[in-house]
Parts: structure tokens; sequence; C-alpha cells
């Protein structure tokens, strides 16, 4: 599994397809994320606007092989293994994008509530904005793993499909993603801190659960 992720990463970076959504992710933290904000906010906004990256990312990475190498790697390796790799891939450069959009809010917010009276600590702060971007990523994962090959095979499905699924999970009040974004802005207007352990494990779970599906139905289409 070692090999495959280095040739799936090898192959990202090389194609340069991953630049669109690191370039999407950057500008949505240059409209969201603004100098002497509230740090709780840009947390939220960070997190959520990860959500479709995500979804980008795992579509880059599952359709990024040529045919004939994916065959030739599933020879090798078997159809699941090269189609986890692929999703494991886009999982870590997501979480890069984490790191990233993280440090970019705390840098540049205001340790503040909304209003700018109550002070928040900014390492719990950070932790919970941190774990928000994470429970958002798991979710575009799985999102992005249900919308393409091997459950999709046209773009014509897949993209409008992925695209839906990602403002469906970010707007609806029983998505754990909703619920990680929601938690910290609505801190935000008080100053409290709001952990999204929950949001995060169930949707480490449904990850998982996408995943194993994609996985399992890539060695019967293989």
């Amino acid at each position: 599994m070692i090999a495959l992720l280095r040739y799936q990463a090898a192959l990202l970076i090389g194609s340069h397809r991953w630049l669109p959504p690191v370039i999407c992710y950057a500008a949505f933290l240059a409209i969201g994320v603004q100098s002497g904000g509230p740090i709780l906010d840009a947390f939220g906004y960070a997190a959520g606007a990860l959500l479709p990256v995500a979804v980008w990312l795992t579509r880059v990475c599952v359709t990024n092989e040529p045919p004939a190498a994916r065959n030739c790697a599933a020879a090798a390796a078997g159809p699941g293994r090269v189609h986890l790799a692929c999703v494991l891939t886009a999982a870590g450069a997501g979480a890069l994008l984490a790191l990233l959009g993280t440090a970019a809010a705390v840098l540049l917010s205001d340790p503040r509530s909304t209003d700018h009276h109550v002070a928040v600590p900014v390492l719990p702060a950070a932790a919970a904005g941190l774990l928000a971007a994470l429970a958002c990523l798991l979710l575009g994962t799985a999102i992005g793993a249900l919308c393409n090959w091997p459950v999709l095979r046209s773009s014509a499905w897949s993209i409008p499909a992925g695209l839906t699924g990602a403002l469906f999970l970010l707007v609806l009040g029983v998505s754990p993603a909703n619920a990680a974004v929601t938690g910290l802005v609505t801190g935000s207007v008080h100053g409290t801190i709001s952990t999204p352990w929950l949001p995060l494990a169930l949707a480490f779970l449904i990850a998982a659960a996408a995943t194993a599906a994609a996985c399992a139905l890539s060695s019967r289409r293989n």
C-alpha cells in the first residue's frame, strides 16, 4: 500500500491537476477569511469551503491514471487496493489543505467573539477548527468516492452529482459537516468553543463506508 500511495502521490503532483482545486480553495480563503475577523467564523468558513474542494480532489485522483496504467497496477496489487490508494491520496492532499486553512485563519483572524468583546483561546479554537475541517474533508471524500468511477462512470452524471452532494451536506441540518460548521459559527457569537467530536466520528464512518463500497465495486468493474 505504501508503494501505491507513493505512486498515486507522484502521479497527482506530476499531472498538475491539483492546481485548480488548490487555487479554488485559496480563493475561498481570500474571500471568507478576512484580516481581523472573528476567529471561529474564519474556521467555520475554511472548513466549509474544504468540502467541495475535497470532492474535486477525489475526482482528480480516481480519474488521474490512464486506463492501461490502471489495469497494470490493478493486475499487480488488486483493483480494490489501487482504488483505495487513489482515495487516500486525495484525502492526504485535502488534509494538507485543512492544515493550511487552519493556519491562515489563526494568522489573519482576531481571537475574539463576533462582537470582538469576548476573548477566544487560540489553541482550543484552532483544534476545533481543524477537526471541523477534517469532518468536511472526510464527507467530501465520501461524496467524491460515490460520485465518480466505478460508481458513476460518466462525467455528465458524476460532476453534477458531486456538486449537488457537496451542497446538500453543507446546508442540511442533519449533516455532520453542517453541524461542525454551525457549531463554530454559533459559538463565535458568545465566544464559546464547540469541539466537533461527534460530527468528525460520523464523517469518518460515512467516509469509510463510502470508500469501502467504491473499492469493492472497482474490483467487480475492473
